[in-house]
């Protein structure tokens, strides 16, 4: 008996947490913190985004040692 209650609230506490982290109890006030920024506020942050390259070298392996 006391096998299934935890395994029964260990069930509902996993399914309240995946809902939580998806977003799904936002509408409760419960949401996560990552949820609540979204692009605006990400792109509003970013440091110098213009010195972001894309080097093609960067991608390849390191050359072996002689």
């Amino acid at each position: 008996m006391k096998l299934r209650l935890l395994l029964a609230v260990l069930l509902l506490a996993n399914g309240g947490y995946f809902l939580w982290t998806r977003g799904d109890l936002a509408g409760f006030g419960l949401a996560p913190a990552a949820l609540a920024e979204r692009e605006p506020q990400r792109m509003a942050r970013q440091i110098r985004p213009e010195w972001l390259q894309i080097r093609k070298d960067a991608a390849k392996p390191p050359a072996p040692a002689p």
